[in-house]
């Protein structure tokens, strides 16, 4: 444990919480909007994204917000938009594993990949 960066613990707190958000807002989506799933997961991602950048900021990284980070951040996502949309239509349709169940699975395949990109583009400019 101690061999963790202290980032990459508050980079997971903030993960959760914003998976939370995400998965709150797809469950609504889906159940209540009743959104086909994927729609409910881009809103989902859109929408937890830009909860996550402001938490990253001034909890996990400690830094200045700015326009040019704010704007450029969704570059952290690219990946992990990609990943977990893919991820999630083979875990859906191919798999047939539950709508609801899918996106949690794919998280943790994107998790780590994140961190890296968002440190990076974050830590700079």
């Amino acid at each position: 444990m101690r061999y963790i960066k202290p980032e990459f613990i508050k980079f997971a707190i903030v993960g959760c919480v914003n998976t939370v958000n995400y998965y709150g807002i797809y469950l609504l989506c889906l159940h209540v909007f009743h959104f086909h799933y994927f729609y409910a997961h881009i809103i989902g991602f859109i929408l937890s994204m830009i909860g996550s950048f402001f938490l990253n900021v001034y909890f996990t990284y400690r830094v200045k917000p700015t326009w040019k980070k704010f704007l450029q951040f969704p570059l952290t996502q690219v990946v992990n938009t990609v990943v977990s949309t893919a991820l999630l239509f083979i875990l859906v349709e191919m798999a047939h594993i539950s709508s609801s169940l899918a996106p949690i699975i794919a998280m943790f395949f994107t998790v780590p990949i994140t961190f890296v990109v968002t440190g990076r583009i974050l830590k700079t400019a």
